[in-house]
């Protein structure tokens, strides 16, 4: 059994059961079927394996994180492109993490594989999810395209962990790891005050995260507050805060009406105040304005 360090991804074929049951074995069988083969041929091209196949899950290795978001985002495309299959849309959620792995033959063994499976549970249809831990280690390109999330409890770690999105698209037809046009021709800005400090995202700027883990964009001095309690990020000519929290977000309209947001999104407009864990009233909170 050898030790070494690799990058471990399962995608996992969303909707499998309930196709199965609406659409009769034989289709069921060759949609998935077709998923599987665009899955495996992704894995190669990006320079990765197919460690094996459950059920309408694969278990994939890469040498680097790189490879493997390469590979992600090839995979989520792949099945996004394949016909809808007696009327459903399939579709597959992906997890992945970098770390240490044990290997025994062809198979592998470890934290990195249990963490890697944890993360596609996250995932949601059509998603990529990994560790902020192997977020980090992404080149610049893909590095653009991480949204901080939330942080997460896995069995057998005694502190939670920070995990992330791999944005792979703007919208239905676009693609966005080269960055596009689009992207860059949006104007406006998002000012964000709290406690004498200021930051501005713009454009082309990353999410920010609001919340307590001193890793956040902007540190949110509150009990009340989760580590990662919310992000803020670019949409189209919008910003859109969402919730990630155990307590729940509090926005303040300028017109003073107040919205409590659990799990939940809001389109930030003109000007107001974000208070995490705890009505405004309660707390200091994050004045905000867009222009």
């Amino acid at each position: 059994m050898s030790d070494r360090q690799a990058t471990v991804l399962f995608a996992d074929v969303s909707g499998s059961t309930k196709l199965y049951e609406t659409a009769g074995d034989a289709a069921a069988l060759e949609g998935i079927s077709g998923c599987l083969a665009a899955l495996r041929k992704a894995t190669e091209a990006a320079g990765g394996r197919v460690v094996k196949t459950i059920g309408d899950e694969v278990m994939a290795v890469f040498p680097r994180p790189d490879a493997a978001a390469a590979a992600a985002a090839e995979m989520q495309g792949k099945i996004d492109a394949l016909p809808e299959v007696a009327g459903t849309k399939l579709g597959v959620r992906i997890g992945f993490h970098h770390g240490p792995v044990l290997q025994q033959e062809d198979d592998l063994f470890g934290d990195t594989v249990n963490l890697a499976s944890r993360l596609t549970e996250q995932a949601k249809k059509f998603e990529i999810i990994t560790s902020a831990e192997t977020a980090a280690q992404l080149g610049p390109i893909f590095r653009r395209q991480v949204r901080p999330l939330h942080s997460i409890p896995v069995k057998g770690k005694s502190d939670e962990v920070a995990i992330a999105e791999l944005v792979w698209r703007m919208d239905d037809n676009a693609t966005v790891f080269a960055g596009s046009q689009k992207m860059r021709a949006l104007s406006g800005a998002l000012h964000l005050k709290y406690k004498g400090r200021e930051i501005v995202r713009r454009r082309d700027d990353d999410a920010v995260t609001l919340g307590r883990d001193t890793a956040c964009g902007l540190v949110i001095d509150d009990d009340k507050a989760s580590r990662q309690h919310c992000t803020i990020e670019r949409r189209q000519d919008k910003f859109v805060l969402k919730d990630h929290s155990t307590n729940g977000t509090y926005v303040t309209l300028e017109d003073g009406t107040e919205i409590l947001l659990q799990r939940e999104e809001l389109t930030l407009r003109k000007r107001g105040w974000i208070a995490c864990g705890q009505p405004r009233a309660h707390t200091e909170a994050v004045e905000f304005s867009c222009d």
